[in-house]
């Protein structure tokens, strides 16, 4: 199948969410609701791209998408229902301007690690050294974990507000900023300490604020 504007792909493991953990030899479920974003799985293969125009992605390859994607919702007769990117069975649309991160399928081309997609940064937290501050990570500022190539990575920079959304990306929480919406490079201190929760590397999600 041949697609236009869109890529199409399937979430990875044919899961939509991310909510059932391995305790030993059971299986715990963390969440039960639809429309928590948390808990949405947005990792996804891509199974076509678009023939409008190139992109660096390719047949096989794992992208990270936005939470909305394999996201299901009730209407309001309180129904529950797919969204609109939806096409069939276990398959969906995407733009790509809600594709993120990119990881290629070829090992021997690749090393297995997330690209970003271009106009796209991803900032890893830094600890909050301020004894007097009660927020455990300083804010709007960060270190560069993937980059288009805007930055560096592990480069300091400041970020402006509310341009930033969460994501866990492999056990890291990490904070998807747009490249122009970076302020500042504070360049390379090295006495920074990031910041990474435990129920991040757990993925477990005990705070529902973004």
């Amino acid at each position: 199948m041949n697609t236009v504007y869109d890529f199409l792909v399937s979430p990875k493991n044919n899961s939509r969410y991310n909510n059932v953990k391995k305790v030993g030899d059971k299986e715990l479920i963390v969440n039960t609701e639809i429309f928590n974003h948390q808990h949405v799985n947005r990792e996804a293969i891509v199974k076509a791209v678009p023939l409008a125009f190139t992109t660096p992605i390719d047949i096989g390859d794992t992208v990270l998408v936005h939470h909305n994607i394999f996201r299901r919702f009730h209407n309001i007769r309180g129904e529950e229902q797919n969204s609109r990117s939806w096409y069939k069975d276990n398959e969906y649309f995407v733009n790509l301007d809600q594709v993120y991160l990119y990881k290629k399928h070829d090992k021997e081309v690749y090393s297995q690690r997330w690209q970003c997609m271009e106009g796209y940064c991803f900032v890893k937290p830094i600890i909050n050294k301020d004894k007097f501050n009660v927020e455990k990570e300083e804010n709007l500022k960060g270190v560069v974990k993937y980059t288009d190539g805007t930055v560096q990575e592990n480069e300091i920079i400041g970020f402006h507000p509310d341009s930033k959304f969460e994501f866990v990306v492999d056990g890291e929480r990490l904070y998807r900023v747009k490249s122009n919406y970076i302020t500042i490079k504070y360049g390379y201190k090295g006495n920074e300490k990031e910041y990474n929760p435990s129920w991040a590397q757990s993925g477990w999600r005990v705070d529902q604020s973004c």
